[in-house]
């Protein structure tokens, strides 16, 4: 029972602000030259471009165009309540008023037909559009064939080291010590041994070792 009488209260109230807001809007633009119908015509109007953004922002609330319309209809029938309120002399409307009242049918043309035609942008409510997950094919595919395996060159076969040259004066000193040797122990002097009598590198005491052979 309450909730109808709130109901019908709002109604009521809706009514009356209505018809105030029609009857401003008659007037002013009576005052301003717009007679018979068309002074009745633009209070219509008003009201329709008005009623026309609300709907609009009730499906786009971030929607800018319908907000920009909606002030513009409410700042139209706003102005027209406060005009007729005693503050404009209605007798001597000033000539950029009556330019606004002459415009506004043009004006309210636009704002109708770019809130009836343009796409509503996406509203915060609205849900992500889900996309079905992709199918994926758990069938077996066939292994590929085996990269043939390339043969690593094999290594060139390392050149024999040349042989340390030695001068003479070396070699003559060797034999006079593998001839001592001889003479001392009775075998002939090993590469080692000689190597240590002489104090030269192995490479090189076998080389001379080799000459004394």
């Amino acid at each position: 029972m309450a909730r109808s009488v709130r109901v019908d209260a709002v109604l009521i109230q809706a009514v009356i602000a209505g018809a105030l807001s029609f009857a401003h809007l008659h007037d002013l633009a009576e005052a301003a030259h717009q007679s018979g119908w068309k002074a009745w015509a633009y209070p219509v109007s008003v009201d329709l471009l008005m009623v026309a953004a609300w709907r609009r922002l009730r499906t786009a609330r971030r929607d800018r165009a319908a907000w920009t319309w909606f002030v513009i209809a409410l700042s139209a029938s706003l102005g027209a309540n406060v005009a007729t309120a005693g503050l404009l002399d209605l007798g001597h409307v000033p000539a950029w008023l009556r330019i606004l009242v002459a415009g506004w049918p043009a004006l309210a043309f636009l704002g109708g037909t770019l809130l009836a035609h343009a796409p509503a942008g996406p509203t915060p409510e609205s849900e992500p559009e889900t996309r079905p997950a992709p199918v994926i094919d758990h069938r077996e595919t066939p292994d590929p064939a085996p990269a043939p395996e390339i043969a690593s060159p094999e290594p060139a076969p390392a050149l024999p080291k040349a042989a340390p040259a030695v001068p003479p004066a070396l070699v003559d000193h060797a034999r006079k010590i593998a001839t001592e040797h001889r003479t001392r122990t009775g075998t002939a002097i090993d590469t080692a041994t000689l190597r240590a009598r002489l104090g030269v590198p192995e490479d090189l005491a076998g080389a001379i070792a080799a000459q004394l052979a």
